[in-house]
């Protein structure tokens, strides 16, 4: 028996770097609906169903090159905000929160228990709360921000690295495992800690730093 996955709804890629969370060509519910039952898919798997899983990963991202591989259990909100690159591992348990775009180059190893996050939220209790908020509304009872993170080429996130909203990874770089990263980091810089700061250059004088 072959292996599909069938689409029944149109997924809209949001490119603004900055936006209020909006799901213009879909109702908010039934996307979600759509992601769980093909994360439900893909995580009842066997390690060796590469062919099935990746049938499940191009139908839920953006994008996705050759030679990717995503550990199982996996988790993300909506799929379509991801694109990877090729020769990519991202081992298990990860949460890729995708509210806005999650962007991962080439050449990519993220480890275990990594967490990525687009979703936030204004600090301040007053802006986060809607006003004059009802349970029979259509809206979600706080406001919901969202921006992008990008993981350029050739980066290595160490084991059970945070990644918060708005960051991106410069080119080469690896971040030491349990790291918070908080703002964007250079590339071909070694960095750890929480927050995340830059310990050293790292690929100097190599073709590729």
């Amino acid at each position: 028996m072959g292996f599909s996955v069938h689409l029944n709804v149109q997924l809209k890629f949001y490119n603004l770097p900055f936006l209020e969370l909006k799901f213009y060509n879909l109702p908010f519910l039934e996307l979600k609906r759509r992601t769980r039952q093909l994360l439900s898919q893909y995580n009842q798997l066997a390690y060796d169903q590469k062919s099935e899983k990746r049938t499940i990963l191009q139908a839920m991202f953006a994008k996705i090159g050759s030679n990717v591989s995503v550990g199982s259990p996996f988790i993300c909100d909506y799929g379509c905000n991801i694109s990877i690159g090729q020769n990519v591992s991202i081992n298990m348990n990860c949460t890729l929160i995708d509210c806005n775009r999650i962007t991962i180059g080439n050449n990519v190893l993220i480890a275990s228990n990594v967490q990525i996050y687009t979703a936030t939220h204004p600090v301040e209790l007053h802006e986060r709360l809607r006003a004059d908020w009802q349970p029979d509304s259509d809206q979600y009872f706080c406001q919901t921000l969202a921006r992008p993170v990008t993981i350029e080429d050739g980066c290595w996130i160490g084991g059970g690295v945070i990644i918060i909203p708005g960051v991106t990874i410069g080119r080469g770089s690896v971040i030491g495992a349990g790291s918070v990263v908080v703002k964007d980091i250079p590339a071909n810089s070694l960095a750890v800690g929480n927050p995340c700061r830059v310990i050293r250059q790292i690929n100097q004088g190599e073709p590729h730093a």
